[in-house]
């Protein structure tokens, strides 16, 4: 009988957190910008430059450690991480080993088995390396340090996942808690939250764990996923031929779907970790860690509750609009203007997902005003404008924000909701269209469907469908 592996998965995530500025210095960590014009001697690693650490960065790990159900290190501090390496300027890199300021949480997540808690052993805050930029024309590599020194929270969890399911659903979490919590954008194609794969392989029963490797360079869901599996079978297969599994670091080639070793992996003493001798211990009163907790924002879980006793809207609604930040928001300060919560959860969740897919964004992407969208439901629903011209206006909306009640007015896109005018033009399509109308008379019901179109034709699509139906039914 073939023997049944288990698959056993922990990750370590960083996530750059949402501050202005760099976590030891006063440059811009915006993302893009020429290469090294965010830079000063503290970020590039100048001799005698000393870092003053950035009071946002601790109150960002410390929010996300209370969402995460983690106990928070009051007394904390930094170490070095010493290694040489051409995108690191000082030649080490300031984390936290010895007392990191998160410890000990979990989130829940859904498995097809039902809930289950993965744990989380730490969360530690450090700064970010810079980036090697390889140009293969000139055979030469360069070095960009915008993003050197910008602040990272990293995210340990314990070896608690066991399938790319669980690591997706936990990952989907934690994006979801830190977006909702403003602490970081958490764009993996920007790099702002990365995952690294450690992952074993041991037969079904077995109570110790196999020999683990580490995955890096996963930048989307789907690589992720796709690495989990592509080192699931290799490592079964080294296992089934008798041979050991290696534990190394391992880079993942998402266009081959294989992953290549990187170098072995080195344990904590080749770091030669000590504390940081020119940062100070950070104290975290009892206070600051309540008046974090008191400024939490509602969280998804919080916000789902609500929004299916609050606002009459389908839980698969409810699901998809929190399923995102922008989403939420836009969707609760629109229902705050227009108080219409079913018809904003429509445009939501029909046109504007659809020109999100249609254009290739991210809903993170979403810039329009939940002022426009308001005034647009309005107009819809007074019989101002007919669906047809509606849609069309919300694509403006959507790719330029303009205001739909100017733009209604300036292109004359209005209803045509005066009887006269339509009555006359009615008669005028049901004398030039007998043989629709005996259609009708004849009991096809679908002929009116013509009559209306010929109507609105006429109209330039401007008349309102509704009194138009109205209209020929009497007249027929």
């Amino acid at each position: 009988m073939a023997k049944q592996y288990e698959t056993v998965i922990g990750l370590e995530v960083h996530v750059e957190l949402a501050t202005k500025t760099k976590i030891f210095c006063g440059c811009s960590t915006e993302f893009g910008g020429a290469p090294n014009t965010h830079t000063c001697p503290v970020c590039t690693g100048m001799p005698g430059s000393l870092p003053v650490l950035n009071k946002q960065v601790v109150e960002y790990a410390i929010a996300v450690g209370l969402a995460t159900n983690c106990t928070i290190t009051q007394y904390c501090k930094f170490d070095r991480k010493n290694y040489f390496y051409p995108d690191n300027p000082q030649n080490y890199q300031i984390s936290q080993l010895y007392l990191p300021i998160c410890r000990n949480g979990g989130v829940e997540i859904d498995t097809p088995a039902g809930k289950k808690i993965i744990g989380i052993h730490e969360i530690h805050m450090e700064e970010d390396a810079g980036k090697l930029v390889h140009d293969e024309w000139e055979d030469c590599s360069l070095v960009d340090f915008n993003r050197s020194g910008v602040p990272l929270i990293e995210i340990v969890s314990e070896p608690d996942m066991r399938s790319a399911e669980e690591v997706i659903a936990y990952l989907d979490k934690l994006r979801l808690i830190i977006q909702y919590l403003g602490a970081s954008d958490c764009k993996l194609n920007e790099g702002s939250m990365r995952a690294d794969v450690n992952l074993s392989v041991r037969e079904v029963g077995a109570t110790e764990f196999g020999t683990r490797t580490e995955m890096k360079n996963l930048n989307s869901f789907k690589a992720i996923a796709r690495a989990i599996e592509g080192e699931r079978a290799r490592q079964i297969e080294l296992l089934e031929e008798g041979k050991q599994v290696v534990q190394e670091t391992r880079r993942w080639d998402d266009n081959k779907e294989y992953s290549y070793a990187m170098r072995s992996k080195e344990d904590a003493q080749d770091y030669r970790y000590f504390p940081d001798p020119d940062l100070v211990p950070i104290v975290i009163s009892d206070e600051w860690i309540e008046r974090i907790r008191k400024a939490q924002p509602e969280l998804r879980t919080e916000k789902l509750e609500r929004y299916k006793k609050e606002f009459d809207i389908p839980d698969y609604d409810a699901e998809i609009l929190t399923s995102s930040k922008v989403l939420a928001d836009l969707f609760e300060a629109t229902t705050e203007l227009c108080h219409k919560p079913k018809k904003v959860s429509n445009w939501l969740m029909v046109e504007t997902l659809r020109l999100v897919k249609e254009n290739d964004m991210e809903v993170e992407d979403i810039d329009f005003s939940p002022e426009n969208l308001a005034k647009l439901i309005e107009l819809a629903e007074s019989g101002a404008i007919n669906s047809s011209v509606a849609k069309e206006v919300f694509e403006k909306i959507f790719k330029e924000d303009i205001d739909p009640d100017k733009y209604v007015e300036e292109k004359g896109l209005k209803s045509v909701n005066d009887e006269g005018a339509l009555r006359a033009t009615i008669e005028k399509v049901i004398a030039d269209n007998p043989q629709s109308v005996e259609d009708y008379h004849n009991g096809k019901e679908k002929a009116i469907g013509f009559l209306v179109g010929q109507t609105m034709k006429a109209m330039q699509g401007k008349a309102n469908p509704g009194m138009v139906n109205k209209i020929l039914k009497e007249l027929l």
